[in-house]
């Protein structure tokens, strides 16, 4: 079973296009778009870079 699943911010309304997240933080995509997936190899990475406070 495949639990892959696309996110976009809480900040971000219903009719606004924002860029959207793929839970596994592999890929991103342009909600509005949503047909070409773009690698995102280094995302994860950086999330728990930011959230450990290191630059």
């Amino acid at each position: 079973m495949n639990n892959s699943r696309w996110r976009k911010s809480s900040l971000s309304s219903d009719e606004t296009a924002c860029v959207e997240v793929l839970n596994t933080l592999d890929a991103v995509r342009d909600s509005k778009n949503p047909g070409p997936e773009l690698p995102a190899p280094g995302l994860l990475a950086l999330v728990r870079s930011l959230k450990s406070g290191k630059r």
